[in-house]
Order: C-alpha cells, then sequence, then structure tokens
C-alpha cells in the first residue's frame, strides 16, 4: 500500500520555468482561434517536472483555454505543445502521453451520477489501463482516504456535498497515477465554507512533488503552492514571476490593477 503521493523523481528540468527547450511541458508560440476571437495569443510557456504554476488573469484571458490546449480538450490552431518531449498533434503517441501523464479536474465535478463512487473511480482505470478490478478498487480506496473522505465509497454523488465531490473529482483523476494535474478553477462552484477543504487536499497533493497548473483566483493559496505565477489577459502571457515577486512588485500597470482588485475581496 502506498504512503504517499505517486511522484516520479524530478530530473534536471524541474523548477524551470523559462522558454529554453529542456522542460517537461513546452509551448511554443501557441494560437487558439474560436471564429474571429483569438483565445490565445502567441503563447509560449517552459514547465518543469514537479513545478506548480498558478495562472491568474480575468474573466476570458485564455486560461482554461491554456489548460484545456495542454489536455488537448481543446485543439489548438498554430504554435507547438509537447509533453516529455512528445508533441501533441493528434497521433498516437500524442495520445499515449496524454493518457498516461495528465490528470484535470473541471470547475464542475462531473461525476457519473448513476454511478457509485467506487464506479466513479475505478472505470478509469479499468478500461484506460486495463487494471483488474481490486487492484482499481485498492487505488479507489487510498486515494479516498488521501483526500480525506474514504467512508463516502459506497455513496452516490447526489449524497454528497460540493466540497466532497470535488475532492471525489481530484481522487478520480489520481486514480490514473499522472505525472501532471491540471485544475480549472476548482473552488469556483463551490459555496465559501467548502473552499477552505479542496484547496487543503491541492496544497497536500503539490508539498508531494507532482507536477501542477492550477487556474484560479484563490490568491492566498496560489502565495502559498505556486513556484511561478502566470498573468494573462487577452489571450497573452502578460507576466510570470516567483509568487513574492509577483505580488509585491509586479511590472505591468495591468497585473497591479488585477492584483488590487482581486485582493479588495
Amino acid at each position: 500500500m502506498r504512503d504517499s503521493l505517486p511522484v516520479r523523481s524530478p530530473t534536471a528540468t524541474g523548477g524551470k520555468s523559462a522558454v529554453d527547450g529542456s522542460a517537461f511541458i513546452s509551448l511554443r508560440s501557441v494560437d487558439k482561434f474560436f471564429g474571429d476571437f483569438q483565445a490565445l495569443d502567441d503563447v509560449s510557456l517552459d514547465i518543469g517536472l514537479g513545478q506548480k504554476i498558478v495562472v491568474c488573469g480575468p474573466s476570458g484571458s485564455g486560461k482554461s483555454t491554456l489548460i484545456r490546449c495542454i489536455n488537448r480538450l481543446e485543439t489548438h490552431d498554430r504554435g507547438e505543445i509537447a509533453i516529455d518531449g512528445v508533441k501533441l498533434d493528434g497521433g498516437a503517441a500524442a495520445r499515449a502521453v496524454l493518457r498516461n501523464n495528465v490528470g484535470m479536474v473541471f470547475q464542475q465535478f462531473n461525476l457519473f451520477p448513476h454511478l457509485s463512487i467506487l464506479d466513479n473511480l475505478t472505470l478509469g482505470p479499468v478500461r484506460a489501463r486495463g487494471l483488474e478490478l481490486a487492484a482499481a478498487r485498492e487505488l479507489a480506496e487510498y486515494y479516498l482516504a488521501r483526500v480525506k473522505i474514504p467512508e463516502q465509497i459506497d455513496k452516490y454523488p447526489h449524497q454528497l456535498s460540493g466540497g466532497q465531490q470535488q475532492r471525489v473529482a481530484i481522487a478520480r483523476a489520481l486514480c490514473m497515477e499522472p505525472r501532471i494535474m491540471l485544475f480549472d478553477e476548482p473552488t469556483s462552484a463551490l459555496d465559501p465554507e467548502m473552499i477552505a477543504e479542496v484547496l487543503e487536499v491541492i496544497e497536500e497533493l503539490a508539498g508531494s512533488g507532482m507536477t501542477m497548473i492550477v487556474v484560479t483566483h484563490e490568491m492566498g493559496f496560489a502565495g502559498h503552492v505556486a513556484d511561478q505565477m502566470v498573468f494573462m489577459d487577452h489571450g497573452k502571457i502578460v507576466e510570470m514571476a516567483p509568487p513574492d515577486t509577483f505580488f509585491s512588485t509586479p511590472e505591468s500597470e495591468r497585473c497591479r490593477t488585477f492584483l488590487q482588485q482581486i485582493l479588495r475581496h
């Protein structure tokens, strides 16, 4: 039985954030359009293995589109995205690297309402990874314990609170044992009293060494977790810096205004 969250040893790329060609996740001059609207505009970013990136910015700035393109839920129109050196081009190698490396947690929990929590967690490992049901159940039990709700295993989603459902969603992603976790505003659909419990789980996961990209407006959480803050506006990366620098001395007027507005609440 596991005694910690699964982490594969960081390599020399760990902690790098410059566009230098050695990172585990690499974006080069990425553009994404929805009709005439450009959601991503010449985005370049490198993320090292084990690094924690928090992406923030105003609504419509391209944050969610960025991580959806990394997970290939959206296909980028120009530029290049690669994970572990494999270009995300829709081919078999790209599908394999996504299946074996990337987990994602959404704003909405997206649990199957007609399946028990156990079945929600074991479905992916059994069907996509070919695990025996007993091994998949062991994974489910382990990760439900890690997100602190092991007693919910036989219940159904409607019997859980929003915070509990989001923790199940995190456990479900972890059951695929990814190397990268993507979080798309994971607390935005939660009542205020439930936000802290979900952020605590994500913060623990970050402390385990998991590579993470988190889109969030929870700036207190970001300051504790992030290696690098990324600020986006109008589809562009406007500013990127470690949290201490980002919050104390933002370079751009647009970022300063955003932080003043969001930290006021």
